[in-house]
């Protein structure tokens, strides 16, 4: 697809001697991944298997495999993000964000120092402003867990810049599927959107017992997430309505983002990129457009 108000935006990957842009129509591939509890990936937790733990980081290790070409930005919604409106990190350099507790004391000093990304924040405001969306800029704001696990697991070279977008207070389905759809352009600009959260996420439920409410709305989810877009869509922004949507999400921060990652898909299909399980509960990750699942 050709947008030639966006040839403008020019991002050169850090440390990549390509000058390859993505004008030929190569479309970037959005994704929503669970990104598991804390900094589980290096340190104990008290839950989950050792084979449903390894299954996880298997996929989020290959999660770059399903790229159609290393991306020149990548752009993050996390679960554990909230602001008045949409505000974008702007640190060139964007410090760590420990936000968990209780963890031994060498998960505080893990690092993972990707280049921040300030000149794509100016493009997706620009972006926002054109859908009628106010925007906001923070320039001290650091990685969360939410994105520094999944992407130190995917992209452990951190050479390619990171921007992180916050999801806006009230956590209102269709406003973030809207939000999803303004962004849609930097797919042709070689941004690689990935929206982390996770498909099951009650704290006070983690255990056996819940599995046939995180069943229900697996199947539920798939089911919607899989159809065609305008009925995926319309499904997603009544997701409450869903077999077991409270008793699954108490509180929705870690299924928005999965409303974005959909709006930026449009009109692509999604495939089932992971199905995997933490205590015997069901957790999904989704890709849209893309047809490659990354081994796992």
């Amino acid at each position: 697809m050709d947008h030639p108000r966006h040839n403008s935006f020019a991002f050169v990957l850090v440390g990549s001697s390509s000058s390859k842009h993505h004008s030929d129509g190569m479309r970037m591939p959005t994704v929503y991944i669970p990104h598991g509890g804390g900094p589980w990936p290096w340190v104990h937790v008290p839950f989950g298997t050792k084979q449903e733990l390894g299954s996880l980081r298997s996929y989020l290790e290959n999660l770059g495999a399903i790229v159609p070409e290393p991306p020149k930005a990548i752009l993050v919604v996390s679960a554990h993000w909230e602001e008045s409106r949409p505000t974008l990190m702007t640190h060139p350099h964007p410090p760590m964000l420990y936000d968990y507790y209780g963890f031994p004391e060498e998960s505080y000093a893990i690092q993972w120092p990707a280049p921040g990304a300030p000149a794509l924040a100016a493009r997706v405001r620009e972006l926002l402003e054109l859908h009628g969306m106010p925007s906001a800029d923070d320039a001290e704001r650091g990685f969360d867990h939410g994105t520094f696990v999944p992407l130190k697991l995917a992209y452990p070279d951190p050479k390619i810049p990171v921007l992180q977008l916050s999801m806006v207070t009230g956590l209102d389905p269709s406003l973030h599927l809207s939000l999803g759809r303004a962004l849609a352009p930097l797919r042709d600009e070689g941004v690689f959107i990935v929206a982390s959260g996770m498909s099951y996420h009650n704290l006070r439920a983690l255990h056996a017992s819940a599995a046939p409410a995180a069943d229900a709305f697996d199947t539920w989810l798939q089911a919607t997430v899989l159809a065609e877009p305008t009925e995926r869509d319309r499904k997603l922004a009544e997701w409450t309505k869903a077999p077991s949507a409270r008793a699954v999400h108490p509180r929705e921060e870690h299924l928005i983002p999965l409303m974005v990652a959909a709006g930026a898909a449009g009109a692509d299909r999604a495939v089932l990129g992971f199905s995997g399980s933490v205590n015997q509960l069901k957790l999904s990750a989704y890709h849209f457009g893309s047809g490659t699942s990354p081994s796992r």
